[in-house]
């Protein structure tokens, strides 16, 4: 029997769908799924969620539920990160002191400096789950969902045994994207997709194993409609020739050339069609209007009733890779892992994204070679920004993560470094509480 611990389980719908793929894998179908949260109240959620699919398939799968980590990881299999570190008040901050300076932010939970102090926060509680891995399942693999994912990732393979991958929805569904902007179906679709997380370029996209960018690009620049779906990810891919995993809103932040100014937030940013455009603070607005209405939605969930069609399996690629793990059927899916010579242009021992094998022996990570100049240049200052914070936060040096947000494209496109300066010592300041890894925080 596969234990499968999910930490971080009160989130409204996605331990749900992880539950539903899981379950439509024979072997994984008495497993056990021991769900854990800080939150008594989302947990409760989650159990009744869990509870409500096991019992509607008619699994034998067992559902626990606890507030005590060290009961939830104990003996585990596999565990699954889901964390939010911090409400919303703590940190809206991310997103609104950049924005007092000029920063104009849209999400802010990968890189540039809301993505940085995310991560400073966030791998406190990561490592303290690892280290309680390490003492109550020592050979149990993570597979992480929490942003940022790069830093995070990276930083826990640095100082862990633990088996870690992070896992992403932006390469498949992107891939599926692109499938249905040609009309072909996805299951004709191949792909080589390498790079680092949310900045991964897909190198070949082939349809019946024929290069299919003639068409991508006849649809693109043909149908206005397209272009306008993803409008800074279609400027990206028609200046520089491959396209970019993650959203346009994502997208936006990670360059110098979509947030500098009003007139291009309001050109490229704000019209968008696709679920990102890239509006300011959008992923603030989406948490705080989830925070007031989750229990609504969560009576709504559960009082709906599950079809057959509720119980069919999803896309996530969790479920597939923890089937492998046991012994089902090898899978290869887009993971990220430490820079071993993978991708040869990008600084070795950081986190990139590319793609994985997973069978019962582990995962098999596949050598990708150099990306072309033209993404490369881009990606390797993202990867190399990403590597200095992490720097920063395990020597405890507040320079450093000054350094790597100077770096950053956006920021340093509207700031002088006086005026990045000041900025991080006020996000240092507000954050400071959340910071123990820092001895000063000035810079």
């Amino acid at each position: 029997m596969t234990k499968i611990t999910f930490i971080g389980a009160g989130s409204l719908e996605f331990t749900s769908e992880l539950v539903r793929d899981i379950l439509t894998f024979p072997l994984l179908q008495d497993a056990t799924l021991s769900l854990m949260d800080i939150n008594a109240e989302r947990l409760e959620f989650a159990r009744k969620s869990v509870t409500k699919l096991v019992e509607a398939g008619n699994h034998p799968a067992k559902v626990e539920a606890t507030l005590n980590r060290g009961e939830a990881l104990r003996d585990a299999d596999v565990v699954l990160t889901t964390i939010l570190s911090g409400t919303t008040e703590v940190w809206r901050h991310d997103i609104e002191i950049p924005k007092k300076y000029g920063v104009n932010t849209n999400v802010g939970d990968t890189r540039g400096p809301s993505g940085i102090f995310r991560f400073l926060r966030t791998i406190n509680p990561m490592m303290d789950i690892v280290r309680d891995m390490e003492k109550y399942c020592p050979n149990a693999v993570l597979l992480n969902y929490t942003n940022p994912m790069a830093m995070l990732v990276s930083a826990i393979q640095k100082q862990t045994f633990i088996k870690v991958t992070g896992l992403c929805h932006s390469v498949q569904g992107t891939s599926m994207m692109l499938a249905d902007w040609i009309g072909a179906p996805y299951d004709e679709i191949d792909y080589l997709c390498a790079g680092i997380n949310h900045q991964a370029w897909y190198l070949e996209y082939k349809w019946k194993g024929e290069d299919a960018y003639p068409l991508i690009h006849k649809a693109i620049t043909e149908r206005p409609e397209i272009y306008n779906e993803e409008q800074v990810r279609n400027e990206m891919y028609l200046a520089l020739g491959y396209y970019v995993t993650e959203s346009s809103g994502h997208n936006s932040e990670y360059n110098w050339w979509f947030r500098k100014r009003p007139d291009l937030i309001e050109k490229y940013c704000t019209h968008g069609t696709g679920w990102n455009p890239g509006e300011y603070a959008y992923i603030l607005k989406e948490y705080q209007h989830n925070e007031a209405t989750w229990k609504d939605q969560v009576k709504m969930q559960l009082a709906k009733p599950l079809t057959e069609e509720d119980l069919e399996r999803g896309h996530e690629y969790a479920a597939y890779i923890i089937n492998a793990l046991q012994g089902g059927e090898m899978f290869k899916f887009n993971g990220n892992v430490p820079n071993t010579g993978l991708i040869n242009n990008l600084p070795e021992g950081a986190c990139v994204e590319v793609p994985v094998v997973v069978d019962k022996a582990g995962f098999h990570s596949i050598h990708v070679g150099a990306l072309p100049p033209e993404c490369a240049l881009l990606t390797q200052l993202s990867s190399g920004i990403e590597e200095l914070a992490i720097q920063g936060s395990l020597e405890g040096d507040p320079v450093a993560v000054f350094r790597a947000i100077a770096h950053d494209p956006l920021t340093a496109s509207v700031l002088s470094l006086a005026e990045i300066r000041e900025m991080t010592n006020e996000l240092f300041a507000q954050h400071k509480d959340y910071l123990p890894q820092f001895k000063h925080h000035k810079v």
